[in-house]
């Protein structure tokens, strides 16, 4: 598979771990729910890795005054997540950026077209420019939803190099299509499958994610 854009695969045995838990079919949705929960914190610790700009001081521990280094709480950041099953991963990603704004997108797709269409905006009319944004949407499959996304975030102000998305599973059309269009992206997944099916399915995948997040 030919990528210009950067897709991150963390060898980390937690994801690993969380991942199967998710995959299995047997996971009851509360279990499913954690394991979600688990994989938006890890994926979410990777993705932050050397990315957020960072403040040099000094404090003063009970002993003497030393150097520290402080997240910059003037640097906005925000996560988008994708409705409905981008919020399975919200309250992990939020256990490790808990300052960042919150922006809800709500995206449906038809089912016969696989066209990705938008029911709810919670995006302001313009971003900072200097916004770094996760986006969290755990199934990168035919890539309507992720590409829909992207063009709302981009005509807002957002600079493609400064997004990043957490995804549980991501397959070849998805990749490919925001790589042909936005190579500076960077894409932190769980796993890669290699199937789409002609429902618009990632095989194996984990199923829906938000049906099995929320027992429907």
């Amino acid at each position: 598979m030919s990528l210009q854009l950067r897709v991150y695969v963390p060898p980390h045995p937690l994801i690993k771990h969380w991942l199967a838990v998710a995959r299995d079919c047997g996971t009851p949705s509360v279990l499913f729910r954690s394991a979600m929960t688990e994989l938006g914190r890890w994926l979410a610790y990777e993705a932050i890795r050397d990315w957020l700009p960072t403040v040099e001081t000094t404090v003063q521990t009970p002993l003497g005054e030393c150097p520290a280094t402080f997240i910059d709480p003037q640097a906005p950041l925000c996560v988008v997540p994708i409705l409905r099953a981008g919020l399975s991963l919200l309250e992990g990603i939020q256990t490790v950026v808990p300052l960042a704004s919150v922006y809800h997108l709500g995206m449906v797709r038809n089912e016969e077209t696989l066209e990705a269409s938008c029911y709810l905006n919670k995006l302001p009319a313009q971003f900072n420019p200097q916004t770094r944004v996760i986006i969290s949407e755990p199934m990168l499959a035919t890539g309507g939803t992720i590409m829909a996304t992207m063009q709302e975030l981009i005509s807002r102000g957002v600079d493609p190099s400064l997004i990043r998305i957490i995804s549980v599973v991501a397959a070849p059309p998805a990749l490919h299509k925001l790589s042909a269009d936005y190579p500076t992206l960077n894409i932190y997944t769980a796993t890669i499958d290699e199937i789409v099916n002609e429902q618009g399915f990632i095989v194996p995948g984990l199923g829906d994610a938000g049906d099995r997040t929320y027992g429907t």
